[in-house]
């Protein structure tokens, strides 16, 4: 025993791994004792199950080892009965030199109650007892048949009828001692009835015979609980024959538990509450348990086999899950600790049920419990309704054909349409995500199939939120770039925007290929709908043009933005169906007729585009950013968006001189001739236009204009660079408030001539909005008046006062009354300023995304160049509101120009070199650390740009002026590391300023600027080969010597000073 001693105690361990390896050692070693273990030939009897017995047939190890096993078990110590019992159970197994009696008698001796014992030392019995009986069971002990070898008798067997009636009782007995330990201890008959039916023992018949006579006895017929359901339908199809009727009266009727008039009685046992209202509680019944009863796997398992099971189903699943758990356990009056059991319950048959079941188990009270927990964090079941909808979630990923008819249920009768609203979460969201394309269109079949009344007496106000909310549930679709898109649904509901939007349908359509003109609105859309469609029709397009679609071309995959799978743009898409609706006059009429002025314009476009879709490659991407923006324009001007019939005139003849023919070119060369005034060009236009886009706060309009952008970036020139950054150019806030004073009271002049005479009938209503600016006016002339001695009398007429105020009374108060007005009016100003200012820089955020997509589709152009000073205007002139566009410019610069692999090849180097000059003159006056770091990298960018043109001499110059003003001058604002990142960046260029450096060091302003020197002496002589090196170093002495011998003829001189007398 001194090799098996060890290993107990790591038995005990916490460790699950150390606890099996512990196991695995001790049956070896116990096994091989046994192997070598000469039982004796004669002995005594050993069906009394004697110590005897045991010590005669088995090793002392081995007999130590099972009895020191069965008393382990009642161990409170960390996993002590984990490791003893799975310890016990493989022995058992292992050897056939014991009986069933013999193991049963020493778990009840090591297991007898005294009473003297403390509750816990009474729990820890009980469970000594059931971790005994269920490694007796677990071994095959019970049901084993080979009688002992070298018994004295030959019929000696190792499991009898005897020893299952015992642990039949002490099984019974555990759970009647401990309500809690009810459901653990018939888990564990079950496993013994299992055993006994899978065995072939001649007392089977005998043993169900027995089980059924003490789990159903008369004593206890009335009292029923979720253990004796789950004996009942485990017995049933093992003894079929028996009088189940009678075993199961009075609680139920029959012997089929699931049948109709049996599921209330059943819904009660399950939840666990008194059969009738009358009675009291279920004796017994002990602490609620988190974790379901293992019955209703067994119910699952009748109402819902397996697909490969012969099996058939027993009872109707709707009918058992609506009355035992909807009804019973998600009742109004039911507790929070069932309703946690039936969340439990919901998750379990979740996945258990078929796609024509899956309704049955969204029922009325579990879908009102679970929203209503699920909405705030501080409902009592939160937690497990939030585990409910991530299960919902992860079963969507494994089962994307079931999402759609849980989105269904989500937002359906039990459910509600704004499902994720009100519980505040993703579900639906989430499960749109997980879906194939097929699911997503059949879920928008379904929303069109709810926007007609289903019900005469349906309220208007409920029809029209529900119709807004599957228009707004369209764009979420679309919105929503995790949801697989596909060109079929998105065209679905395009369409279904137009046409509910622009038109109005007289005669519906079966056939046509239009899915909205397949039923007729009823009721008719109101005029807010149809506006709410035509907004999220351009919502919607604003989100698929800054959406990417992958195109295929043979075995080759690209990535473009705003178009469908085959290469149109949405929008132009959009336009095929106005076309194709206009031409319909049999079924839809437009709500806003195209007069014929405005159709002639559209006509031109037409024109237009035929042109544009014949121009060469090489334009083809500039005509694709004119296509885009005649469509925009297109589609605004249908949508009665203002100034859209103006700027799309502008945009045509733009379009119209960028890609005029050849004919039509030399006509204009000839009339060139001719003095004209200065006409913009066409792409100076175009830019104009989505300049003007960017300053409406529109989606739509930004969008388009930062796609069409992208297309363009190539055939942009100076004035087009120059037009952009003039809308970068800081202006006052008074300057911005007064050019939208004049803005605003040229629109409004019309408005106010043709409301002057509605005003004149309604000026009390007038008079009630200006009340809160106007009293105030009214307090302050107030206060001036009876600080003057002439108000102090309400109730005075006006006729008396003014005989009381003269002309030199009136002179007097007429200066503090235009200082009144005059400061509301600066009030007013200021508020407006700052409106102004803030408008302004969100204008400069979207003018800086075009500057930005310039840079990054043209990185070699030229013109980058002049974007680099005002950029940096904006990094270091900025104030603290203009925070964000201060850092989208820095980002522009330090990002995209001074990290981009190409650099302009054609530059002109006057302005380079102009504009390296003045960075370096900023930088000799920057006072913040993060303004150095940006001017150093646009500096080194701009060196790029001049290595390129071969001007390496101009460079070296310009930096060694800056680093001579540097080492010189104490002012300069520059510091090492700006000729640092130069000298490693550029190797040829740091190595000329070698003795630049070197001779600057010897007029350094201070010792500190002298040793910066030095420093950058190093870092050029660690970029060098060692044969500059050291050619280098003999001239460096030579400057250290010199430097030595004049700091020591000063140190020599202040002496002297210093010992001068006085």
């Amino acid at each position: 025993m001194s090799t098996t001693l060890p290993l107990f105690w790591d038995l005990s361990s916490a460790s699950k791994k150390e606890r099996v390896d512990a196991s695995v050692k001790l049956i070896s070693a116990l096994e091989q004792f046994q192997i070598n273990h000469v039982p004796p030939q004669e002995g005594s009897d050993t069906e009394d199950g004697s110590r005897d017995a045991l010590d005669l047939l088995n090793s002392p190890d081995v007999s130590y080892s099972i009895r020191r096993l069965v008393r382990g078990l009642a161990s409170p110590r960390e996993s002590s009965r984990l490791g003893f019992s799975v310890a016990l159970t493989e022995l058992l197994s292992r050897i056939n030199t014991v009986t069933c009696a013999q193991v049963v008698s020493l778990i009840s001796d090591s297991s007898k109650k005294q009473g003297s014992m403390t509750g816990q030392e009474e729990r820890d019995i009980l469970f000594a007892r059931l971790f005994g009986l269920t490694a007796v069971i677990r071994s095959g002990l019970l049901v084993r048949q080979t009688p002992l070898p070298s018994s004295g008798s030959s019929n000696t067997q190792v499991s009898s009828i005897e020893s299952y009636e015992e642990i039949l009782k002490k099984l019974i007995e555990i759970g009647e001692a401990k309500s809690w330990l009810r459901e653990s201890a018939w888990w564990t008959v079950g496993l013994a009835i299992d055993a006994v039916q899978d065995s072939s023992v001649p007392w089977k018949a005998k043993a169900l015979g027995t089980t059924v006579e003490y789990l159903f006895s008369k004593d206890k017929e009335s009292f029923w609980s979720p253990e004796k359901v789950a004996m009942t339908l485990k017995l049933q199809p093992l003894w079929p024959n028996h009088d189940w009727d009678s075993t199961l009266a009075p609680v139920f009727k029959g012997p089929n538990i699931l049948s109709a008039g049996n599921l209330a009685p059943l819904g009660r046992v399950l939840k666990e509450s008194a059969l009738d209202d009358e009675e009291a509680s279920n004796p017994g019944s002990g602490s609620w348990n988190p974790q379901i009863h293992f019955v209703w796997d067994m119910l699952f398992d009748r109402l819902l086999p397996a697909s490969d099971s012969k099996q058939a189903p027993q009872g109707s699943f709707g009918e058992f899950f609506r009355v035992v758990v909807d009804e019973s356990l998600f009742s109004s009056t039911s507790s929070a600790e069932r309703k946690y059991w039936g969340f439990q319950v919901f998750k379990k048959a979740l996945t258990r049920v078929s796609t024509d079941q899956l309704p049955m188990l969204f029922t009325k009270n579990l879908m009102r419990s679970w929203i209503n927990h699920l909405s705030k964090s501080d409902r009592y079941l939160h937690k497990i309704s939030l585990d409910v909808a991530k299960h919902i979630q992860s079963f969507v990923q494994e089962n994307p054909a079931l999402g759609f008819p849980l989105i269904l249920q989500l937002t359906g009768i039990n459910g509600s349409q704004e499902f994720d609203k009100l519980t505040r979460t993703k579900t639906v969201e989430s499960i749109l995500t997980v879906m194939d394309s097929e699911g997503i269109k059949n879920y928008i079949f379904s929303l069109l199939g709810q926007v007609n009344s289903k019900d005469a007496d349906e309220d208007t106000a409920a029809l029209n939120s529900r119709r807004t909310w599957i228009a707004d549930q369209f764009a979420a679709l679309i919105r929503n770039g995790s949801v697989p898109k596909s060109d079929e649904w998105i065209q679905v509901i395009l369409d279904w925007y137009v046409v509910n939007g622009l038109y109005s349908i007289r005669k519906k359509s079966g056939s046509s290929s239009i899915q909205a003109l397949r039923a007729l609105p009823s009721p008719p859309f109101t005029e807010e709908f149809q506006a709410h469609c035509r907004t999220r029709l351009l919502s919607s397009l604003a989100d698929l043009t800054s959406q990417t679609t992958v195109m295929k071309k043979g075995d080759i995959t690209h990535k473009e933005t705003a178009v469908a799978s085959d290469g149109e743009f949405w929008i132009s898409k959009v336009l095929s169906t106005l076309a194709r609706l206009d031409k319909d006059t049999k079924h839809v009429d437009p709500l806003a007729p195209v007069d014929e002025e405005t159709r002639a314009l559209l006509d031109r476009v037409g024109k237009v585009h035929e042109k544009l879709s014949k121009v060469s490659s090489e334009k083809k991407e500039v005509a694709r950013g004119f296509e885009l923006v005649l469509s925009s324009l297109v589609l605004q001007c249908r949508c009665g968006e203002e100034d859209s019939v103006e700027n799309l005139e502008s945009c045509l003849s733009a379009a119209s001189r960028m890609f005029a023919s050849k004919k039509s070119s030399k006509k204009k060369s000839q009339q060139s001739a001719l003095p004209t005034d200065d006409e913009p060009k066409p792409i100076d236009v175009l830019v104009d236009l989505l300049i003007g886009y960017l300053e409406n706060a529109s989606a739509y309009t930004r969008s388009v204009a930062n796609e069409a952008f992208s297309h363009v970036t190539g055939a942009a020139q100076e004035s087009t660079i120059d037009l952009i950054l003039t809308q970068l150019e800081r202006r006052k806030p008074a300057e911005l408030a007064e050019a939208q004073e004049d803005m605003m009271d040229a629109s409004s002049e019309e408005e106010d001539e043709s409301s002057s005479e509605a005003s004149d009938d309604d000026g009390s209503l007038s008079e009630e909005s200006d009340d809160e600016d106007a009293q105030e006016i009214r307090n302050k002339i107030v206060d001036l008046l009876k600080t003057s001695g002439m108000g102090d009398d309400e109730d005075e007429s006006d006729e008396e006062s003014e005989e009381l105020m003269d002309d030199e009374q009136m002179m007097a108060i007429d200066g503090h009354l235009a200082e009144i007005f005059r400061s509301r009016k600066d009030e007013q100003r200021s508020k407006k300023g700052v409106d102004a200012q803030r408008e302004a820089t969100h204008f400069k955020n979207r003018v800086l995304d075009l500057i930005d997509t310039f840079v990054k589709r043209e990185p070699q152009s030229p013109l980058n160049i002049r974007l680099i000073l005002p950029l940096i205007d904006l990094v270091t002139k900025s104030g603290m509101d203009e925070k964000q566009l201060s850092d989208k410019a820095q980002g522009i610069l330090k990002n995209r120009l001074a990290k981009s692999k190409d650099v302009p090849a054609n530059g002109r180097r006057d302005e380079v070199e102009t504009i390296l000059r003045e960075i370096h003159q900023r930088v000799r006056k920057s006072h913040s650390a993060e303004n150095l770091s940006v001017l150093n990298q646009s500096s080194l960018y701009l060196c790029r740009v001049l290595v390129q043109l071969n001007e390496d001499g101009c460079v070296a110059r310009i930096y060694q002026e800056s680093l001579d003003d540097y080492i010189s001058r104490k002012a300069s604002q520059a510091n090492l590391s700006f000729f640092q990142d130069f000298v490693r960046r550029f190797p040829a260029l740091g190595s000329k300023l070698r003795d630049p450096v070197l001779a600057a060091s010897s007029s350094a302003v201070n010792a500190y600027r002298r040793c910066q020197a030095f420093q950058l002496l190093s870092v050029i002589l660690s970029q060098l080969g060692k044969v500059c090196v050291s050619t280098f170093l003999d001239v460096l002495m030579r400057h250290l010597l010199i430097g030595r011998r004049m700091t020591r003829r000063s140190h020599r001189r202040s002496k002297r000073i210093y010992r001068k007398p006085c």
